[in-house]
């Protein structure tokens, strides 16, 4: 443990912050000898979703649990991706880099998680806010989540329970009931390609023209538009996309088609559309803006970036002048995807 710990290399934002007290989570046996009954002020995987308002209070827990196995706790072999073989449970513990992770998988012949590939964050994080892109929500991977209870002890939730929706999740709802130690996924068997979503299309015949689609191209393809649109949090400090991609009623949008003709949309379920939130924010004008040492990126407006000593507090404040003026252009309320954290979010 730790005392007065400083953050700022533990967030992708780069914001100074510091941690009253802070302790490296690597084994489950750590959690018996703490025996927490309320979780900590933070949980902390690779710190690229959340947002440091000021110092954090009380206990700072950093995720560090390693390691990939099959769900019997033995090492993966290789697979081979012959279409129609059963699917294979894959145990990863929640410390694990998300993009090693992917990639890892691939590379023992399990497909499932290329749409994903290049998402930042850890394996951990990835049920609590359901991650998701071009057409693929981990949701949809996963079969169960190992969890440690608070004041109660280890506990296995299954897919049911873990009540997904979009970028949200139990977790999320509740976030003072469980810690996330370990995540099943279900990969392989039949490969069904998913290609519909964005540009991805697009890509794999500019780099394979007329070739059979395989997880790996996939994955590529995915990984080179990421790349080209978002900065490495290396060069800019930022958290990837800050808002969600708001989902309206059918109704209103087609009320919005007729003031705006070029509004793009997604089919989100029976009666609702999903809306870009980078193209409202680019649309109203706020691509590349910047104020002082906060701005958007010049490539994805749905990426606020920080340019060089800002603070938590200019942040927030930026992004809420995005929201508000995205209410007043289109009438739709903008949600953070990432969380505030320390005693200015109360």
């Amino acid at each position: 443990m730790e005392s007065n710990f400083e953050l700022t290399a533990y967030n992708t934002f780069g914001l100074p912050a510091r941690a009253e007290r802070y302790l490296r989570l690597h084994a489950l046996s750590q959690l018996d000898e703490l025996q927490l009954e309320k979780a900590p002020e933070l949980v902390l995987g690779s710190g690229s979703n959340l947002l440091l308002l000021d110092e954090v209070p009380g206990l700072t827990l950093h995720i560090d649990l390693r390691g990939v196995t099959d769900e019997f706790g033995q090492t993966l072999p290789n697979y081979s991706p012959t279409d129609g073989a059963p699917a294979t449970i894959v145990r990863a513990a929640a410390g694990v880099n998300w993009q090693q992770f992917v990639l890892y998988t691939l590379s023992k012949g399990l497909h499932g998680l290329e749409n994903l590939a290049l998402i930042p964050g850890t394996v951990g994080a990835s049920p609590v806010q359901n991650i998701g892109a071009y057409g693929l929500e981990v949701a949809d991977r996963i079969h169960a989540v190992h969890a440690y209870e608070y004041g109660v002890g280890m506990t296995v939730l299954n897919k049911e329970e873990c009540a997904f929706a979009y970028r949200d999740s139990y977790f999320k709802r509740n976030s003072g009931r469980y810690l996330i130690t370990a995540v099943d996924f279900k990969l392989g068997g039949h490969f069904e390609p998913e290609t519909s979503y964005g540009a991805v299309g697009d890509r794999l015949e500019l780099r394979f023209p007329g070739q059979e689609v395989s997880p790996s191209k996939i994955a590529r393809a995915v990984m080179e538009i990421r790349a080209e649109k978002l900065p490495f949090f290396s060069q800019l400090g930022n958290s990837g996309s800050f808002f969600k991609n708001p989902i309206i009623a059918s109704s209103t949008y087609e009320s919005l088609k007729e003031r705006f003709p070029q509004l793009p949309a997604y089919s989100a379920g029976t009666g609702k559309m999903k809306i870009p939130a980078g193209w409202l924010i680019d649309q109203a004008g706020w691509k590349g803006k910047r104020n002082g040492a906060v701005g958007t990126f010049t490539k994805q407006a749905l990426v606020i970036v920080n340019y060089g000593g800002a603070t938590g507090a200019e942040i927030l404040a930026f992004s809420e002048r995005i929201q508000a003026d995205i209410m007043d252009h289109y009438g739709i309320e903008l949600e953070r995807e990432v969380r505030l954290i320390g005693q200015k979010s109360k």
